[in-house]
């Protein structure tokens, strides 16, 4: 499986509710592209986006759990391998593995 791309963190938009009403027209446009936190006297309070945003931003938590929860298998494949004595030093030794079971069918 390919790696994921991995964004760089970006500043995330922070409004206060008061925003909500002397901002109104940017604070909605921020939320039609991206998540918008609202504080409330100065403690984290609400968030706010468009539908598109608030759906892309669930699939991308199932994508991101998913792909976590594959990593997470393997690893533990990999350690049931190990234990087992399925180890394989180097890549010559790999490849040399590989050629035996292409052999055998």
């Amino acid at each position: 499986m390919p790696l994921p791309v991995v964004d760089m963190p970006r500043t995330t938009p922070i409004y206060s509710f008061a925003a909500l009403k002397s901002k109104q027209r940017e604070v909605k446009e921020r939320g039609s592209r991206e998540v918008v936190h609202i504080t409330e006297n100065g403690n984290a309070a609400y968030v706010f986006c468009s539908e598109e945003v608030f759906a892309e931003e669930k699939a991308q938590a199932v994508r991101d759990a998913l792909y976590e929860q594959e990593l997470i298998s393997l690893l533990e494949r990999a350690e049931a391998d190990r234990e087992a004595g399925r180890v394989y030093h180097g890549i010559d030794a790999v490849k040399c593995e590989i050629g035996k079971r292409l052999q055998n069918g």
